[in-house]
């Protein structure tokens, strides 16, 4: 296993299928920072391997607390805000949260990245319920963080569904997370996330039904065309 040092350019999301989530310059940052711990764990390097481990040992800690994890979790000058105080600024946070996160994801797993573009958390979410045996149970774990008032009691019931994830191999775009993340801890952005996170998850296929989602009018000699997500 070799080193390998960490990319630190900003990525958008590329082109997404019809229900796949944006990304703006933040979350391009941030799935930039985690993509490249993704290639190196998935190569074995000892950087990443190391990285990863760290990053797991920190979930559930303020941002800065943990002075290991501190190279990962960095935040670049022009996404900390305008006002920068003795407590973490918003992208500190969710930085962190979703560096963690993943983290947890992407434990064990050698073969397949657990970060993947465009794939919201709703939408991974969804996918989890395909399976009737646990379709109900996992509603009810989504339906729970759908009432969590305070970013704590979020990101508590994030890392119950995060593990989900991760038992079924079912991968999750941390940029787009990190995004959310940010939202959420304004005071209007509670309401607004638990918004997109509801309408991803209720947009998606159900299991067997076709992608496209279009539905054909028999009276009609052509489907209708459908109308592409914007979040």
């Amino acid at each position: 296993m070799t080193d390998t040092a960490q990319a630190d350019h900003d990525t958008p999301t590329p082109a997404r299928s019809r229900h796949g989530r944006r990304r703006g310059p933040f979350g391009g940052y941030v799935a930039a920072r985690i993509t490249a711990l993704q290639d190196g764990y998935l190569r074995e390097e000892a950087y990443s391997v190391a990285a990863l481990a760290r990053l797991r040992a920190g979930v559930g800690r303020k941002p800065g607390e943990d002075f290991a994890t501190l190279e990962e979790t960095r935040v670049k000058e022009k996404y900390l805000g305008d006002w920068i105080g003795d407590d973490p600024t918003h992208t500190e946070r969710a930085m962190h949260t979703a560096l963690t996160l993943y983290a947890v994801h992407q434990q064990s797993i050698r073969d397949q990245g657990m970060h993947q573009d465009g794939q919201g958390l709703g939408a991974a979410v969804n996918l989890l319920t395909h399976d009737r045996s646990r379709a109900e149970p996992v509603r009810r774990r989504f339906a729970a963080l759908g009432t969590a008032t305070s970013y704590t009691s979020v990101t508590t019931h994030l890392r119950s569904l995060i593990r989900l994830l991760r038992d079924h191999r079912i991968p999750l775009d941390y940029g787009v997370l990190a995004e959310d993340l940010v939202k959420l801890q304004k005071p209007w952005g509670l309401a607004e996330v638990r918004g997109l996170w509801g309408r991803d998850f209720y947009r998606q296929p159900e299991s067997g039904e076709s992608p496209s989602g279009d539905a054909i009018d028999p009276n009609t000699d052509s489907a209708p065309v459908g109308a592409t997500s914007e979040e």
